[in-house]
């Protein structure tokens, strides 16, 4: 088919599908929303996104602890990125596709991304520490479960198996959040949320934020296991969920979106960092 003849049985004169341009124009209203945030609001958002994500971890050992089973586990953890969906916080790793387009078309600055990454990673992790003390103190039971499922991401040695696990890690919550961007159904993005939450802990897919609260309930619970530990692990698992992200889902759907993103950057304003008026 031609891209006139396209453009003809589209219902806009938009470069590419309906769908899409209407996705686009919604991934860059939200991201440019979330780089124009203070940062009060960015940390309440993110210490929210945290306790959240204890939720998740909270079940998470629930059915681990009864069950043993890791793939039920990672159905229940989900509750916690459905909580987050609902609740409108913020999870650090859901925002490389959002935010990064909306600085591609203009619409923020480089220095708002950093602002946002480090304000929202900093918070998930604080409010995060503080929810799953609180767990662990509720259920000491846990001790055992909790400590075994810390290890498997502290002992693991750095190799081309535990890079691919943080790859993984990162486009997969990235892609969920492609996902939830492509529909206005609730239904089907609560769907899409647990997914992603299943395929996360499930299948025990390194992600920095949400193993980052396991291995601190096991420091609470006194698993043999320090913070050095934890950031040798965390600095590895970070970079290679940020490259999971960035390259394999947001550069592509950038691609996907060339000629939608001219356009927007021609109309955008001289200084990304104006306020704007959504």
């Amino acid at each position: 088919m031609s891209e006139d003849r396209r453009r003809e049985l589209g219902e806009s004169d938009a470069p590419v599908e309906d769908e899409l341009k209407e996705s686009f124009d919604k991934t860059i209203e939200e991201g440019a929303e979330r780089l124009h945030r203070t940062t009060r609001n960015i940390l309440v958002t993110g210490i929210f996104g945290g306790f959240e994500i204890g939720l998740g971890i909270m079940a998470y050992l629930a059915v681990m602890h009864e069950t043993g089973n890791h793939l039920l586990a990672g159905l229940a953890f989900s509750i916690g990125l459905v909580a987050l969906l609902l609740a409108h916080s913020e999870l650090f790793t859901e925002n490389f596709l959002m935010p990064v387009a909306a600085v591609v078309a203009k619409e923020g600055s480089a220095a708002q991304l950093g602002k946002l990454w480090a304000g929202t990673l900093v918070a998930n992790l604080a409010g995060g520490w503080v929810f799953v003390w609180i767990v662990m103190q509720a259920f000491p039971e846990w001790a055992d479960t909790v400590s075994e499922s810390a290890h498997h991401y502290v002992d693991a040695p750095f190799s081309l198996q535990t890079v691919a696990l943080a790859v993984l890690g990162g486009s997969t919550i990235t892609l969920m959040s492609r996902m939830q961007q492509g529909t206005n159904n609730d239904v089907a993005r609560i769907v899409a949320t647990i997914i992603g939450g299943f395929l996360l802990a499930g299948l025990q897919l390194f992600h920095s934020v949400l193993d980052s609260l396991l291995i601190f309930a096991a420091i609470h619970a006194g698993a043999d296991i320090s913070y050095g530990q934890w950031l040798s692990w965390f600095g590895y698992t970070l970079l290679f969920n940020m490259l999971g992200g960035l390259v394999l889902v947001t550069l592509l759907r950038l691609v996907r979106t060339k000629e939608l993103l001219e356009k927007r950057r021609s109309e955008a304003p001289d200084d990304p960092e104006a306020p704007h008026d959504r």
